[in-house]
């Protein structure tokens, strides 16, 4: 006798971010599932699902963020390996760990001797537990695909920008700039997009202090142009800031910074506020707590984007096909 089975596709959202988790689950129609999640009082943190999940998709979506007051990227990212865990304890027939934003992606390698590979031991992490398949959005070196042996769907929010940007500046007079000689390829990939040229910021970074950088000068023509700054996150935004002033110096008619994710640590928010960037263009992958927003923030949201990537992997259809032309 031949057994029909029908294929169920959950979400669940970890702790960090229930919002953006419900917004995906709206565009796709969905609810998101129930999961109990609590921490005993010495610090351990525990994960368990009320309802079925056997035979399912679980999709996971957490971001690896630190929260004001609360829980700390290390939390998040433990919290969402306990639920994967409780997911195929539980006889989930896939599970997929979404992870908006990659936490430790920029200790990718090693600068100097004896330091840790951090990207890596949490890819292990994840491999270990026993996840099928993992998605993130642009991840600061694309290098990390490859510490997992899982499949990994390297998603991209330059639609979102390149649309933006498109909406609100003016052809002629936009420059794309790099804020460093690291970003020179993404920086082509916006020029390409936006048929407009390109310029590159000289910076140095001190080896011997995390997040300090000095913006030396500027290589292209930007004077009377809109000089848009492209990177994949903005922290202390202590770089950015620096290029934005050093662009201004070099007659630039006006400065836009454009990047993914807003991690907006420390001095960020008032850096940018008092800054001479006239808007600053992100996206939801990250919550920004309302102490964190100024006038100057655009806020994009990804959450079509990953809804779309969502659907394509439980249907088993192409996830590049959603970004064509992307090389994603």
């Amino acid at each position: 006798m031949e057994v029909a089975t029908k294929k169920r596709m959950m979400i669940f959202s970890g702790s960090s971010y229930p919002q953006l988790a419900r917004e995906v689950a709206d565009h796709l129609g969905m609810r998101v599932g129930e999961v109990k999640l609590a921490r005993f009082a010495n610090g351990e943190l525990y994960a368990r699902f009320p309802e079925s999940v056997r035979g399912t998709d679980a999709f996971v979506i957490q971001s690896h963020v630190s929260l004001p007051g609360g829980m700390s990227v290390n939390d998040f990212i433990i919290e969402q390996l306990i639920m994967i865990d409780a997911l195929k304890r539980a006889s989930a027939k896939r599970t997929v760990a979404v992870v908006p934003y990659y936490g430790y992606s920029r200790s990718d390698k090693k600068a100097l001797s004896r330091e840790a590979i951090v990207a890596k031991a949490i890819a292990d992490m994840y491999e270990t537990v026993g996840v099928d398949r993992i998605m993130s959005v642009d991840l600061h070196t694309g290098q990390i695909q490859g510490f997992f042996d899982d499949p990994f769907d390297h998603l991209t929010a330059l639609p979102l920008l390149v649309q933006w940007i498109e909406e609100n500046t003016e052809h002629d007079r936009r420059v794309i700039v790099s804020p460093d000689a690291g970003r020179v390829r993404l920086t082509e990939k916006f020029s390409g997009h936006l048929d407009a040229p390109i310029a590159i910021l000289h910076k140095k970074r001190d080896p011997k202090q995390q997040n300090v950088a000095v913006t030396l000068d500027v290589v292209g023509d930007v004077e009377g142009l809109d000089a848009i700054l492209i990177d994949d996150m903005i922290d202390t935004a202590g770089t950015i800031v620096g290029a934005a002033e050093k662009l201004k110096e070099h007659g630039a008619r006006s400065v836009i910074a454009c990047a993914t994710h807003p991690l907006f640590s420390g001095p960020a928010a008032e850096r940018l506020a008092n800054s001479a960037i006239e808007k600053v263009v992100v996206t939801n992958t990250i919550p920004i707590p309302p102490e964190r927003r100024h006038d100057k923030l655009v806020v994009l949201s990804i959450a079509p984007i990953l809804a779309s990537a969502l659907r394509a992997v439980f249907e088993d259809t192409s996830v590049s096909e959603i970004f064509r032309g992307e090389n994603t």
